[in-house]
């Protein structure tokens, strides 16, 4: 009974449709009834009943017609998550369309690690199933260790965040993934040791974990074999445990010199190389340079396979500076980087920030040794790297980020224009992106005003905050002025009187 009176709330739009199927079916009956209860049928009568009678009949297609259609539109809402809050424009075309440019959207490799890894996989989820995250896979020497090792784990904590990121409900994954049990272990420990069980080590164990969590797309360990992410220090200090390289580098004061991995010769895991190989787009970064997106590029063939894949590589530059990482780096030092330990040219583009980070946050960083990164544009161009700018810096709490739509789209965008140099205006794939761009374009400017107002509430509250401070040392300075004077005065005097004391002893 529930599920009847479902129709009738406010949203449906099923109300008018019903609605006009009974006025239609009352129309039919009026119309029967009077014929067959007519003694004497004039002409204007029989007209006047069977218009009647049509326009029921008609009322009644109509409303059976359009109640149908709302009800698939209705089922497709509900199984599709990624369809945005505002629906009122949404009709059955656009939602079979939305269904249809997921599953046969454009082959897009994200290569990384941590929080840059997962922005981008965040908001490339919206456009197609098509996406496989590239996720390092190294040992951290934490706590955990002992814990992991006696259930033979492989170290996935950025495969486990990665799933949250490509999650249909990413809080709702979050908390699964990060239960605490009584025993003191993690849901995601047993939950993995049983798919470990069943499946084996390989990276099928890992692609079935996206099966059963029904996730959109796949994650692919870089290499399933056991190593460790070191680096070696301009003083020749080396580090052999990845969690520990920024923090020796402060307290060394010593920048790094290059990154390596422990054995080197580690393995891509299966079928990273064939998605590198099909792929449409290959993203690189955002993320920690020289901790969450170098190491994998050190894995065997990786580099090699990235330089001969004729897809579109992306490099997506880092807003903020890493303390003990990539202290004073510029844009095209992280690109340097890249290049001196993949030992291949792999970018083919650059998207960078040209976002105003509100000075407040940026002050917050400076407290910790980070600073915004400087984009010297004209030496990126000089690396045969053509170079995008985008406004895609957001604030997540007190951190500021990657927003993931505007990094999404920007890669997106891309791709139509790979396909439209290539005259492929009418591939049924650069169509359905392209319509897809445009639907989202309204929704970016809307945010991108928010956002832009939100930044002129933010200066205005903090040159109101630099007023008030000036007014308090004004007010302070005109106050007591004259005395700080006359004690400064005093101190001088005693100083010159014992300097001449000391003069005459002598």
């Amino acid at each position: 009974m529930l599920g009847f009176f479902k129709w009738f709330k406010s949203g449906t739009r099923m109300k008018r449709w019903l609605f006009l199927i009974l006025l239609g079916i009352i129309l039919l009956c009026y119309g029967t009834a009077t014929i067959i209860d007519m003694q004497e049928i004039s002409v204007l009568n029989l007209i006047i009943t069977i218009a009647l009678s049509v326009i029921g009949f008609i009322m009644v297609i109509v409303g059976i017609i359009y109640s149908q259609k709302r009800v698939l539109e209705l089922l497709i809402e509900d199984t599709d998550d990624r369809i945005s809050d505002d629906k009122k424009d949404i009709n059955v075309n656009s939602l079979i369309f939305n269904k249809t440019i997921y599953k046969e959207g454009p082959k897009i490799v994200v290569i990384g690690g941590g929080s840059g890894l997962n922005t981008v996989l965040k908001g490339m989820k919206g456009y197609t199933n098509n996406v496989t995250a590239i996720v390092e896979m190294s040992e951290y020497g934490d706590m955990k260790k002992d814990i992991k090792e006696n259930l033979h784990l492989l170290p996935i904590e950025d495969v486990k965040q990665s799933i949250i990121a490509l999650a249909d409900d990413e809080d709702e994954m979050k908390k699964l993934l990060d239960l605490k049990l009584q025993s003191g272990m993690d849901f995601t420990d047993i939950f993995l040791s049983a798919m470990q069980e069943i499946n084996g080590e390989g990276s099928k164990f890992i692609e079935n974990i996206s099966k059963v969590l029904n996730i959109t797309g796949k994650i692919l360990p870089v290499t399933l074999d056991k190593m460790n992410i070191c680096a070696e220090l301009e003083d020749g200090t080396v580090i052999e445990e990845k969690n520990k390289i920024a923090e020796t580098s402060m307290e060394k004061v010593s920048k790094i010199n290059r990154v390596y991995i422990s054995p080197s010769n580690a393995r891509p895991a299966p079928g990273v190389l064939e998605a590198i190989q099909e792929a449409d787009a290959i993203v690189i970064g955002p993320g920690h340079l020289f901790t969450d997106v170098i190491p994998n590029l050190l894995i065997k063939n990786i580099s090699k396979t990235i330089k001969e894949s004729k897809a579109i590589k992306i490099y997506i530059g880092n807003i903020m500076t890493k303390p003990g990482e990539t202290d004073d780096f510029t844009l095209s030092d992280h690109i340097n980087a890249i290049y001196e330990h993949a030992n291949n040219k792999i970018i083919d583009y650059c998207i960078y920030d040209t976002g105003e980070v509100i000075p407040e946050f940026v002050r917050r960083y400076n407290k910790d040794g980070a600073d915004l990164v400087e984009q010297d544009i004209s030496k990126v161009r000089e690396l045969g790297i053509k170079t995008i700018p985008k406004d895609f810096s957001c604030i997540e709490g007190d951190v500021v980020r990657h927003d993931p739509i505007s990094v999404a789209d920007s890669i997106i965008e891309l791709i139509c224009e790979d396909l439209k140099f290539k005259d492929m205006q009418n591939n049924p794939k650069y169509i359905r992106m392209n319509k897809k761009l445009k639907a989202n374009e309204e929704k970016r400017k809307a945010k991108t005003k928010q956002k832009n107002m939100n930044k002129k509430i933010a200066k205005k509250a903090y040159k109101k905050a630099r007023r008030m401070d000036d007014r308090k040392r004004s007010k302070f300075n005109t106050k007591y002025n004259e005395r700080i004077k006359s004690i400064k005065n005093s101190e001088e005097t005693r100083q010159e009187n014992i300097r001449m004391v000391e003069e005459d002893e002598e």
